[in-house]
Formats: structure tokens, sequence, C-alpha cells
């Protein structure tokens, strides 16, 4: 289809009173005209100056540093200045790294030194590098910092899952809007919980609607087959830049991210082999390190560096004495799916040097609460084929089996080291919905009480409410899905979660909300206690 202005340039909602929204030169600059469609040209066939058409984004933000990150259309020297004020008076400069084809021409600039809690605005400038002076227009961005005391409440969302199912960007809707609802709440960074694209899922001109409607999406080359080469991946990542209200959101709020299934393709673990007729190259592991190479490029982590073959996701990212939030990798270490009845598995779903380290970090972490991101939901049984299980559970109600021993010697953890304040997030399932796990429901006794919140899709097919696995005795208080799989963004069912902790209190309120500004639920959790 054509591509001619097809992403609203509508601002959203206003935020609430007690933070100011950006005008002036940060909504100039994140309202940029359409990029084009292919990677970068040559230099030698471009005229003009360098161009950042594909917006700015800061990530991994914490009370003192941050990463900000840029695409130019050509070869190009990164230049990020800092300041206080938009006027950009008393401006610090950071010289970058020169962008090239080795990274499609993606760099990150990383800041130190920042003042913590404040505002801090920044544009990026590229420049000509072999002559300095021949510079692009600037392009602003900003960000809070983290505080370095407890004077400021804390505000992030979260969510996950863009562009499945073939539901891409939809020019008639205006593009991916729920990212406008979310920049009106003016969150002090953004969540990603992963499968931030789809590379195994094509992007059709039209795709037919149940009502007998069209949905119609952009496409582009990259996403007319599922991704197998470097330049495909690439092309993912950047089919989802091409939205005018997600470069909005990213030049106002930063990321932290973690990757999933889809990143690469579904369900999919170390070692598998392919049977799949779309795919030419079958070995997974070559697909996911191509795919990891471009999330590397495509997103700003303080882990996982483009020039770092070495680079992992699981992290930590410390936002002031508030809040940790700690970052698993569920997919690259895992064992094969299978139905998970093993009664012994060291590897499991986090692989042992993760679930060490993640143990060690929760217990020196000193934040009033421990966010635990999980790109997968714990106590609900995700299926992969007829008798196989994706993620940590498998319905046995009964003692810990396969990957759920890995969870319960974490769980374990907590409770006698006496570890305050975790509390899980995740997506992945394409719902919404509140899990409460209690010693005293459960086959398993040895932990305290916690909570799982999982909310997703952001632009992706729903699908039905899963089974829950008794062993650690969840309930579930809430829950919103459809009744039909891969039910259309047209019929709703878009989610985010919002969390908001109080700097007097130390509570920590969580809201599950629907595009469209319906808060489903909302649940008020206590500081200071092992269990909740």
């Amino acid at each position: 289809m054509a591509l001619e202005n097809p992403i609203s340039r509508t601002t959203g909602g206003t935020a609430p009173g007690r933070r100011a929204m950006l005008r002036g030169s940060l909504a100039a600059s994140a309202a940029l005209s359409l990029p084009a469609l292919s990677g970068a040209a040559p230099s030698h066939a471009l005229g003009g100056r360098p161009r950042a058409e594909w917006g700015v984004q800061a990530g991994d933000v914490t009370s003192s540093s941050g990463l900000v990150w840029v695409r130019s259309d050509r070869r190009a020297r990164m230049v990020v200045e800092t300041s206080a004020t938009e006027s950009f008076r008393k401006a610090r400069r950071w010289t970058g790294p020169v962008l090239g084809p080795d990274t499609d021409f993606t760099g990150v600039t990383p800041l130190h030194s920042l003042p913590a809690g404040e505002q801090v605005f920044y544009r990026v400038t590229l420049a000509d590098p072999d002559d300095p002076r021949r510079t692009g227009k600037p392009v602003h961005g900003t960000f809070r910092t983290a505080p370095d005391g407890r004077r400021h409440d804390v505000r992030f969302l979260w969510s996950g899952d863009l562009a499945g199912q073939g539901w891409g960007i939809n020019p008639d809707r205006g593009g991916y809007t729920i990212f406008e609802e979310m920049r009106g709440l003016d969150p002090d960074f953004f969540l990603n919980s992963g499968d931030t694209i789809y590379a195994d899922s094509p992007i059709e001109e039209k795709v037919a609607l149940p009502d007998g409607s069209v949905w119609r999406n952009v496409t582009t080359e990259e996403k007319a087959k599922v991704a197998e080469t470097l330049g495909e991946f690439r092309g993912n990542f950047r089919y989802n830049r091409l939205d005018g209200s997600m470069r909005r959101f990213q030049a106002q709020v930063p990321s932290i991210v973690q990757w999933d299934d889809h990143d690469v393709l579904n369900n999919w673990y170390p070692g598998e082999i392919l049977d799949d007729d779309r795919y030419h190259v079958k070995d997974v592991d070559t697909l996911s390190a191509r795919s990891l190479r471009a999330f590397s490029e495509y997103h700003p982590l303080t882990t996982l560096p483009a020039t770092d073959r070495d680079g992992r996701v699981y992290r930590v990212v410390h936002h002031g004495p508030l809040l940790d939030v700690f970052l698993l990798d569920m997919r690259t270490y895992r064992n094969a799916n299978s139905p998970g009845t093993q009664q012994h598995d060291r590897q499991g779903i986090m692989g042992e040097a993760q679930l060490r380290w993640l143990k060690k970090a929760l217990s020196r972490s000193r934040a009033v609460w421990k966010v635990i991101a999980a790109d997968m939901p714990l106590g609900l049984a995700v299926p992969d084929g007829e008798s196989d299980f994706e993620g940590v559970a498998q319905t046995d109600p009964g003692a810990p089996l396969g990957r759920e021993l890995q969870l319960a010697e974490l769980l374990r953890h907590i409770k006698r080291e006496r570890i305050t304040g975790t509390v899980w997030f995740t997506t992945d399932v394409h719902y919404t919905s509140a899990q409460h796990y209690d010693p005293s429901r459960a086959a398993f006794k040895d932990f305290e009480p916690f909570w799982e919140f999982v909310s997703g899709p952001l632009n992706a097919g729903g699908f039905p409410a899963l089974e829950l696995d008794r062993t650690f005795g969840p309930a579930q208080p809430f829950v919103k899905a459809p009744k039909k799989a891969n039910t259309p963004p047209t019929e709703g069912g878009q989610y985010f979660g919002q969390v908001d902790i109080d700097a007097g209190s130390g509570e920590l309120t969580v809201r599950l909300r629907e595009q469209g500004g319906a808060v489903l639920y909302t649940k008020v959790l206590q500081p200071g206690r092992v269990g909740q």
C-alpha cells in the first residue's frame, strides 16, 4: 500500500498535573517525516547532510547515567548535548561513535555524572566524520533520572507484543496509538517485556476482519516474509519505528527492554532445528544470533553493546532507593521445550548462571521494591504443540517438576534470605490478569506469598486465558481475555500496566489498563514485607 503520511500526528492526552508535558523542540523533532523504508544508502550516493529520521531513544536510565540511541541515514559521527533546560544553556557535549554499516548505522552514546531526580533534555546531532562542519538537524529527546533519595514518586508502565499475528501499522487507525495514550501518563520509564518485534509474522497489505471489513497495514520488503538474514531482522526493528506515535513516545520516555520468543520465532529454544517450510535457515541458534545482534543495535542496553558478542540481556537497572528492576532472559539459556515432568532440572528456563546471578543480586538489593521482569508468566501453562510446554508451568498440580524446580529454588531463597518487596511483571500471553501465589493453597509450600501481574499486547492479536498450574497455589482475582484466538485489535484487548510507588508511604499501586483509558483492576501493595 502507499506510504504517503500514513501515521497520525495527534499528540494524544495530557499528562497528570504532577508532571509537566514537554513542548516546543521535543514535540517538533519527534514528529519527523516518515523515514525511508529501505536501509541506509551508501554515503557516496547521498547528497546533503546526515539525517536522523528514525528518532531518538534513551535506555537503562539510573540516578546518574543513561544511554542515548540514534540511527543515521549514512555514515556519521554521533554527538549528544545535554542540558537542564530546553534552551540548552550550559549544555554538556558528549562525542559518540561513528555510525556505519557494521551496526546498520545505529549507535549508542553513554551519559554519566548526571544530576539525580532531574529532567534531562538532550539533542543528537549527526556530523559528517570527514567534515565535522557538515551537520544534520538536531533531534531532541528528554528523560528523568532516577531520584537518589525518597523525595519523588516513581511511575512506570509495562507491556509487550508489538505487530504480532500480522496486525501491523494501520494508517486507518492512526498507527500504534496506544503509545500516545501511554505517553500522556508521563512515566519515568517503560518496561518493554519482550516480543519487541514479530520476526516470524509477515505483514501483509490487507487482512480480512471477522465483520467483513479490511485491516490495512503499512508494508515493507523485510516484513513480507519471516526474518532469516541479519538484514531482515534489522528491517523488523525498523518497521516499528516507522510509527510516529512510537517515535514520539521514545523521545520522551526511556526504555528498559528485554526479549522473548517472537524476537526470533515462536516458542524457540537453543539447539532447535526447524521443521517449517517458511524457513531456509533451519538452525535456530543461527537465527537467534542474528536477531540478538539486531536487537542490540536497535535498543540501548547497558549489558549488550552491539560490539560485544558476549553481552547478555539479563541485568538489573537501579532506579533509586525505591526500586530495582531485575530483567530476566527466559529464552537464551533454557532447555528444550518438553512435557516438563523431569524430577531433576538444573538448566531449567534461566540456566544455572543466570539463576545464581538473580539470587545474589536480589540478596544485595536495598531497594524498597524489587521488580522481577519475566518475559514469561510463572503459573500460566503455555502449550507448545500437543504435549510440550513453553514456559515454567505444565498443568501438573503436584510437587515442582521440570522448570518449576528452578522457580522453587528461587522462591525458597527469597523466603530464607528475608528478601522484601518482590513483585513479578510479565506479558507474552496476549491478555491481562493478576495472580496471587500462596503456600497455603500450594503443593510446594516453602515460600512466602507474592503477586504476578500480566499485561499486553500493545498491538497484536488477543488470545484466550490459559490454565493455571496449582503447584505454587495461584489464585486469579482478575483476568480479561478474549474467547477466541487471534482476536484483532479492532475488537479491543490491547493492554498495558501502570505502576506507581509513593515516595512517602512506599506503597506500590498496580493498575491494569486497557487502551481507551479504562482501568480494569487496581492492587495496592505494602512495602517492607517478605510476602504480600
